[in-house]
């Protein structure tokens, strides 16, 4: 799920404007203008990448206020984003171009690629520690504001699932929206009448709200904070409704140390809410030389 160029574009100009301002006045007071310079980007911890594409952008926008004939930055990647990798610190990418653009461009490009690494990363810790199980992992729509695309494709490239974008592209039953509606079954009913063009499913607290939303034919059943023995039971319910049973997500408390115990409980799906909200950045950094 990549964003558009254009979307990545629009990201990368607020974040510049709120870094820049009215300019770089350290730069624009100690570089010459037309100087040129190279850059390596470090990867020091180890994990996966991602962000190429928002970091470049960064710099081709950071050289935009400079009149100096220097050809807008390039970037060039030094390693497939989507790999882990254990031998770090190691080069990620190279960058060349004006001086003054690298400099002003280096902390946007290095917040959005560290940022969205570390998605990746912690995405495929996640990945490794259910592989074999026959679940898959999702991410949910606890994101950054304004960076959802781009951190939905950070899980993406760490190996996971995206789930619904927004509110708009599925419908999501929750206990307030069932208490509401009278229950489990008529949430569904309504859904079912109103948007039946659209995948649904419906959380769940309790084996007796399984059996509801089987009766009622939703199609996934959300298990929000169930513990391993709630699990356990909705798989067997679910088994013993046989062709045309629901899938099973679980969700909630769900961290690398129990994820695969999780997994085993015989679930289909496992949100975790912490791949885009809690990722901690991966380190980068950039070193810059003058060019010649």
């Amino acid at each position: 799920m990549k964003p558009p160029t254009d979307e990545i574009r629009e990201i990368v100009a607020r974040a510049l404007a709120e870094d820049l301002g009215s300019g770089d006045a350290t730069s624009e007071a100690i570089v010459p203008e037309e100087a040129a310079a190279r850059a390596t980007i470090f990867q020091k911890q180890p994990g996966v990448l991602f962000g190429f594409e928002p970091a470049a952008e960064a710099f081709r926008q950071a050289a935009q206020p400079t009149a100096a004939g220097n050809p807008d930055p390039v970037l060039d990647p030094m390693v497939a984003e989507g790999q882990w990798r254990d031998a770090v610190p190691a080069a990620a990418a190279r960058v060349a171009g004006s001086a003054r653009a690298l400099l002003a461009g280096e902390r946007t490009a290095l917040n959005l690629l560290g940022h969205l690494s570390g998605i990746a990363t912690l995405t495929a810790r996640f990945v490794e520690e259910i592989r074999g199980t026959g679940a898959r992992l999702l991410d949910t729509r606890k994101t950054t504001p304004g960076l959802r695309a781009l951190e939905k494709a950070a899980v993406a490239a760490g190996g996971g699932s995206n789930h619904r974008m927004g509110l708009y592209d599925a419908i999501l039953i929750k206990e307030n929206h069932a208490a509401l509606a009278g229950g489990v079954g008529e949430a569904v009913r309504r859904a079912r009448e109103a948007r039946p063009d659209l995948p649904l499913e419906v959380e769940c607290r309790d084996e007796a709200e399984v059996l509801e939303a089987i009766r009622a034919g939703a199609g996934r059943l959300l298990l929000d904070n169930m513990d391993l023995d709630g699990l356990r039971a909705a798989a067997a319910i679910r088994d013993d409704a046989g062709e045309g049973a629901p899938s099973l997500e679980a969700s909630g408390g769900i961290t690398l140390d129990n994820v695969a115990a999780v997994a085993a409980a015989g679930v289909d799906f496992i949100s975790v809410g912490a791949l885009t909200h809690s990722a901690p950045s991966l380190d980068v950094s950039l070193e810059l030389k003058p060019a010649g």
